[in-house]
């Protein structure tokens, strides 16, 4: 045992992204001794650029958290850390016990979960280098980018038939990629209105220099041009804690296919003094802007009922 053993902290929060780095600056400036364990994952660190966030619109990624990390190295009260927390229990007193990869054991009187998801999307060789500059997962993040180039999206059914109709915001040239799937006559007339191609040949392999993209290759042989893909994406919990600890999750669906954590708008889980922020807790396609302020829900959250006594 080390002493910080002998320690109970106001909070532990897990994760330093966007969430955890926002949930930690409020309980900072709450004055609340917090602990954040960083286990250096964030999920857009591939992107050369954050896309859409006001006041950081094209800062990368790892500037943006340098950036954080710094500002909350002013508040005396905040501690960061490199580690991964691996299990948890909450206490019969309330309080919560994690365990760390390097055998340390925190305690806390409450916890933020925001460790981030892991996103899940078709193993099509050439993918994963490409991931986050032109193949990518969230038109808003960075559509604008590849604005009026030649663009795929690579998704069946009616989340394929709406991504593709929702890209033609950015390009005049956009084609569903189905992968082998068929899709039926009514949808293949919707996407032939909206002026959106249709190619239900299945994937072989993504082609270009570097993490640039020129076209697919199909099981066929055969090939299509394309500058940019976006890809539907699952989005799975990267961390066992929050069932471990007693939260609940949702189940992915066809439209959004996220496995979340069930919070209430503050960010509580239902268990007490146990809250959860960003892509981990998000319903909804995720974001970084999001991600800051249900970090900072949760963060105040968190201090307002440490006050109560809940």
């Amino acid at each position: 045992m080390n002493a910080r053993d002998n320690t109970t902290r106001d909070c532990v929060v897990i994760g330093a992204g966007a969430a955890g780095l926002s949930a930690a600056l409020t309980l900072g400036r709450a004055r609340r001794g917090t602990l954040v364990v960083d286990a250096g994952r964030q999920s857009d660190l591939a992107a050369p650029g954050i896309g859409g966030l006001l006041g950081q619109d094209g800062r990368p990624p790892a500037e943006f958290y340098a950036r954080g990390r710094a500002e909350l190295a002013s508040y005396p009260s905040v501690e960061l850390c490199r580690g991964e927390v691996v299990s948890g229990v909450r206490e019969a007193d309330g309080s919560f016990t994690l365990a760390l990869g390097d055998g340390r054991r925190e305690r806390a009187r409450s916890v933020v979960l925001a460790p981030g998801t892991d996103y899940r999307y078709p193993r099509v060789p050439g993918m994963d280098e490409r991931w986050g500059r032109t193949v990518f997962h969230c038109p808003f993040c960075r559509g604008w980018e590849v604005r009026g180039r030649t663009l795929g999206v690579l998704a069946s059914g009616a989340v394929g038939v709406h991504g593709a109709l929702n890209l033609r915001a950015w390009s005049e040239r956009v084609t569903l990629l189905t992968h082998g799937r068929e899709l039926s006559a009514q949808e293949h007339e919707r996407l032939a209105a909206g002026g959106v191609a249709v190619d239900e040949r299945p994937l072989a392999a993504l082609d270009g220099p570097g993490t640039a993209l020129r076209s697919l290759t199909f099981a066929d042989g055969g090939e299509l041009p394309l500058d940019a893909l976006l890809v539907k994406t699952v989005l799975h919990q990267r961390s066992p804690l929050a069932r471990g600890l007693g939260a609940s999750l949702t189940e992915p669906d066809e439209m959004l296919s996220v496995e979340a954590i069930t919070v209430d708008p503050m960010g509580r889980t239902g268990v007490p003094r146990l809250y959860a922020a960003g892509d981990a807790a998000a319903s909804t396609p995720p974001s970084v802007a999001a991600a800051l302020a249900s970090g900072h829900l949760a963060g105040a959250t968190a201090s307002v009922e440490l006050v109560a006594g809940r």
